[in-house]
C-alpha cells in the first residue's frame, strides 16, 4: 500500500514592504459646501520619507484637503489611508501617525512653552513624566530649551511656529502635515521652518505633506502636486512636472498648467 504523499507545509502569507505603503493616499475625493465644490475626484499619495509639496492658490482646496485628512470633516466622496489605516474605518490607528501643524495659530498665549507641550502630551495620553522628557528634548532641538518657562505671547512668529512643529511631533508621528507655515514669518523665519523640517525628512524619515503658495518653498529634489480650483492638475517629482508642462521653472510650469497670472519668483 502506497503511503500517502506528506502535505506541503502551508507557506506564510507575503507581507508588504513598509516602504511601499504610501504615508498618506488620497483616492477620489470630492467635497461640496452646499452647491459649491471644493475639492473634485482628487487622488495623490506621499511617500514615506519624502517632502511633497502641495502647491496651490489661495482657495485651491488645500485647507478642505487637511480638513478632510484630520477629521475635521467627514468624507463625503472617496478614500484617505495614512500608512494603510483607513481614516474612516480605523480612525484612532491613522490619527496616532500624524502630526499636524494648521495655518492660524493654535497655541496658548498665556501658557508657558512647556505647559503648551504638556497639555497636548496629556491629549495623547502620554504619561507626565514621559511627556516632560519628550517636551525638553524637543525644545532643545529646536533652539528653545531656554525659553521653556516663558510665556508663548513673549515669542517671535518663527519661534511660535517652531513650538506648533514641536508640539506636532510629541507623539512621534510618521507624517507631517503643514498648512502654509510660513504666511506672515520674514525671511530669516521663513528658511529657519524650512530648514527645521527637511531636516525632519533627512534625519527622522517622516513623511511631510507641505501646503503653500510660495514657489521658492520648493525644491527640485520634492514631490509636487499641483491643486487648482479643486482638482489636481499634474503630480509627481518636480522635475518630470516642469518637463511634462513644457517648461523651464516651476514658476512657468504653474502658470500653463492654471492660467494663473503669476511674476517669476513670486507667490501664487
Amino acid at each position: 500500500m502506497t503511503s500517502p504523499a506528506p502535505m506541503a507545509a502551508p507557506q506564510p502569507t507575503p507581507q508588504p514592504d513598509p516602504a511601499a505603503v504610501p504615508a498618506l493616499s488620497i483616492d477620489g475625493v470630492s467635497h461640496s459646501y452646499g452647491p459649491r465644490r471644493a475639492l473634485m475626484d482628487v487622488s495623490f499619495n506621499v511617500r514615506p520619507a519624502s517632502f511633497t509639496a502641495l502647491l496651490g492658490l489661495n482657495g485651491a482646496g488645500k485647507s478642505t484637503l487637511f480638513s478632510l485628512i484630520t477629521r475635521l470633516f467627514g468624507i463625503q466622496t472617496g478614500r484617505i489611508g495614512i500608512f494603510g489605516h483607513d481614516i474612516s474605518r480605523s480612525p484612532g490607528e491613522a490619527l496616532r501617525l500624524l502630526g499636524v501643524v494648521f495655518q492660524p495659530r493654535t497655541l496658548d498665549l498665556d501658557l508657558s512653552l512647556t505647559q503648551n507641550l504638556l497639555y497636548h502630551a496629556a491629549l495623547h495620553g502620554i504619561i507626565r513624566r514621559e511627556a516632560a522628557a519628550r517636551s525638553a528634548e524637543l525644545l532643545a532641538r529646536i533652539g528653545l530649551a531656554d525659553r521653556a518657562a516663558s510665556k508663548v505671547r513673549d515669542l517671535s512668529g518663527g519661534q511660535m511656529r517652531r513650538l506648533e512643529i514641536a508640539r506636532a511631533l510629541l507623539h512621534r508621528p510618521r507624517l507631517l502635515l503643514l498648512d502654509e507655515p510660513t504666511v506672515g514669518l520674514d525671511v530669516k523665519a521663513r528658511a529657519d521652518i524650512i530648514s527645521h523640517v527637511r531636516q525632519l525628512v533627512t534625519e527622522q524619515g517622516i513623511g511631510v505633506l507641505w501646503a503653500t503658495h510660495l514657489f521658492d518653498e520648493i525644491m527640485a529634489s520634492d514631490d509636487l502636486v499641483v491643486l487648482h480650483q479643486g482638482k489636481v492638475l499634474a503630480q509627481g517629482p518636480m522635475n518630470r512636472v516642469i518637463t511634462e508642462a513644457g517648461a523651464q521653472d516651476v514658476n512657468t510650469a504653474f502658470m500653463r498648467l492654471t492660467g494663473a497670472q503669476v511674476m517669476p519668483g513670486g507667490g501664487a
